[in-house]
């Protein structure tokens, strides 16, 4: 079998084990819905995303995202708004990348806006774009569990959960957020 086909299909298996994309988009309420669910679910096993989220000005929430890669790859996915306890808003996220990669896979997270001009720069903005802009700080499990409060002052902090697939490499970094109608 040549290189290119074992590629390709390696790629459809991989995208399989993720699981197709819904055939429909969410409606509001039920992405608003995952959203709630999906944070709850991260409060239950990252106490310190808790602690953040009450003292939270915002927090951004992706239940899902997908992406795919055969060396080009991209992904989407689309997420909540939360202010206050209630839903204010609907936002998608998107990325693109290049290089070395072949696989799929789905995960979520979240963006806890700390600041009310992070907050500010995410809302006025036609995409925010992370990375470019407020500082963000990607929380991996080892940093969550010494992490303190306390001891946390910068912009914006993500915590990324529920990975499936396979796919080497996740990151949020040059993701672009941008304002959708629901």
């Amino acid at each position: 079998m040549k290189p290119l086909i074992r590629h390709c299909l390696a790629l459809v298996i991989a995208i399989g084990c993720v699981g197709a994309a819904p055939a429909q988009a969410e409606t509001a309420a039920q992405l608003a819905q995952t959203s709630q669910k999906a944070l709850k679910t991260l409060y239950a096993k990252v106490p310190v995303a808790k602690k953040l989220g009450a003292k939270a000005v915002a927090i951004l929430v992706f239940p899902s995202v997908t992406k795919a890669g055969l060396g080009v790859g991209g992904q989407y996915g689309e997420g909540a708004l939360i202010r206050h306890g209630k839903v204010v808003g609907y936002y998608n996220t998107t990325g693109a990348s290049f290089g070395l990669q072949i696989g799929a896979q789905r995960y979520g997270y979240a963006m806890f806006f700390m600041t009310e001009s992070a907050f500010q720069a995410l809302e006025k903005s036609d995409g925010f774009e992370v990375g470019v802009g407020p500082s963000v700080v990607v929380m991996d499990e080892g940093m969550a569990k010494s992490a303190s409060t306390t001891t946390m002052n910068d912009d914006v902090y993500a915590f990324i959960f529920s990975q499936k697939g396979l796919m080497a490499g996740l990151g949020i970094q040059g993701n672009k957020i941008s304002k959708i109608e629901k």
